[in-house]
């Protein structure tokens, strides 16, 4: 028995970063936040089976069509957290146990600042988002369902915000096992509550939120209790919040490029999932019978989502990778790590593509978000076509993903919003010019094949221009530096060959 407490202990040991064979470290403390980004999708699948099964096809047309405005506010605040730990993770590699708990502070003010602004925001322009995805009470059943599960959500952003600092927190001192355990607490818990509200209360979408909210709450406060117990170096003093407008600016500048980078690119993902309800509109425009392409582009978006986690999550380790090994001067193994760590996403690329393409046979991935009676032809078509082009593609979502956390990793904050820029602008043209083109005037249910391709071609262009803009920080400071013996950790990265 006690050598199974020992392995246990072991396993929730912080994994230092800055030593031992760059991939090998990579993986191992990647592992776990691939097994929470996995979980995480599974978190959302629920939702969406439960809802898929039990509620009506308007319904969850509404729930799937909402998915970019959630996007756009959560994935702020999940950028702007990840942002901030960089520099928690740079303190650990540099030694200082006092700086990293004023990071820590910091980042509480922050996060509490930030969970007001975007609760106001999200709830006061709820309804003008609506319209702009093409969400409007000429549907009422559609549009009511849509308000709803979105109001719920925002009122919680607070959970999901501190939930994403505490987990950035642990990562950046090399623990990420713990997230993975609470995720899997929060995972049960939501869809306990979610067949709760939902089948017992018959709360319909507004239970399907509620369940979220409150499995997320629940967990981002035992998360809290427990890293408090753990990590003694982590328990803050009333002088660790005495940050000086300094410490607030680094945490900013590194935060919050994150954040508008997630937020441009949930533009990007509105207009398209505008652009895409067009396609279940009549000439004379009335929603169609079953919302064939909502509900099959919803389905396969959710995959997508779920295949390309392990890829994300390996990103997400390389964040950390970076910022330790940066506040410990040790370049030559940033290098060396980002490299490896290019060459282990596409490894993941080739398998998870596979799979995908294999879940595409006969639209049984469908199954797993809707119910029977709402998985058609034209459901499995619109889906199926937005996987085949999408999938093919993956390799250029590996690229961004390691490029994009390395070079946050070491600070470069500047190319990450401008990759969300051109990823926006990108997405923006595509959308509302390509699929016209192909089709000859305007969109609408009678639309050819290939405006719909068209249409779905936005997201492989967008990843695409968003490599090239990342390619430039990767060559320049990761694949042709100049290194020095190691220089002062608060010093830039060395010049240039």
């Amino acid at each position: 028995m006690l050598g199974i407490k020992e392995k246990i202990k072991n396993l929730t040991q912080p994994v230092d970063l800055r030593k031992g064979k760059e991939w090998k470290a990579l993986l191992l403390f990647s592992l776990p936040i691939i097994f929470s980004y996995l979980l995480q999708q599974v978190y959302t699948i629920s939702d969406a089976a439960i809802c898929g099964q039990t509620l009506s096809s308007d319904e969850v047309a509404g729930v799937n069509d909402v998915s970019p405005l959630i996007f756009i506010f959560l994935q702020f605040a999940f950028g702007c957290t990840a942002g901030f730990a960089v520099v928690t993770s740079s303190r650990v590699g540099e030694g200082d146990e006092a700086g990293v708990r004023k990071s820590f502070a910091a980042q509480i003010i922050l996060s509490a600042v930030i969970t007001v602004i975007l609760t106001v925001v999200s709830i006061l322009c709820l309804k003008p988002l609506l319209r702009w995805i093409n969400v409007t009470e000429a549907n009422i059943k559609v549009f009511t369902a849509a308000y709803n599960y979105c109001f719920v959500i925002f009122l919680g952003i607070v959970a999901q915000m501190f939930y994403n600092f505490i987990c950035s927190i642990l990562r950046s001192v090399g623990d990420s096992v713990t997230p993975l355990v609470f995720l899997f607490i929060s995972t049960v818990l939501n869809v306990v509550l979610d067949l709760l509200f939902i089948m017992v209360f018959r709360w319909g979408v507004i239970g399907a939120a509620a369940a979220t909210v409150t499995a997320q709450g629940l967990s981002t406060v035992a998360c809290f209790i427990y890293t408090f117990i753990k990590y003694k170096n982590l328990r803050l003093k009333k002088s660790d919040f005495k940050t000086g407008l300094n410490e607030l600016k680094r945490h900013v500048a590194q935060g919050v490029p994150l954040g508008l980078q997630f937020s441009v690119l949930a533009i990007g993902i509105i207009v398209m999932q505008g652009e895409l309800v067009k396609f279940d509109l009549t000439p004379e425009g009335l929603m169609a019978a079953g919302n064939p392409a909502q509900n099959g582009y919803g389905a396969a978006c959710k995959l997508g989502n779920l295949l390309m986690s392990p890829m994300n999550a390996l990103g997400a380790g390389v964040v950390s990778f970076a910022a330790q090994n940066y506040g410990a001067g040790e370049y030559k193994r940033i290098r060396r790590g980002i490299l490896q760590a290019t060459a282990l996403a596409l490894i993941m690329y080739v398998i998870f593509a596979g799979i995908g393409l294999l879940l595409t046979l006969n639209g049984a991935y469908q199954y797993i978000f809707l119910s029977a009676d709402k998985v058609t032809p034209k459901s499995i078509a619109f889906g199926n076509r937005y996987l085949y082009v999408a999938l093919s593609f993956y390799f250029l979502l590996g690229l961004l993903f390691v490029w994009r956390s390395g070079t946050q990793g070491i600070e470069k904050p500047v190319f990450i919003l401008l990759t969300g820029v051109v990823e926006l602008a990108a997405r923006i043209l595509i959308c509302i010019f390509l699929p016209a083109a192909f089709n000859g005037g305007p969109v609408n249910s009678e639309a050819s094949v290939g405006a719909y391709i068209a249409l779905c071609s936005a997201d492989p262009i967008a990843w695409l221009t968003g490599v090239a803009v990342l390619a430039y920080p990767f060559i320049k400071y990761v694949c042709l530096m100049k290194y020095k013996n190691k220089p002062s950790p608060k010093s830039d990265l060395p010049e240039q060959q």
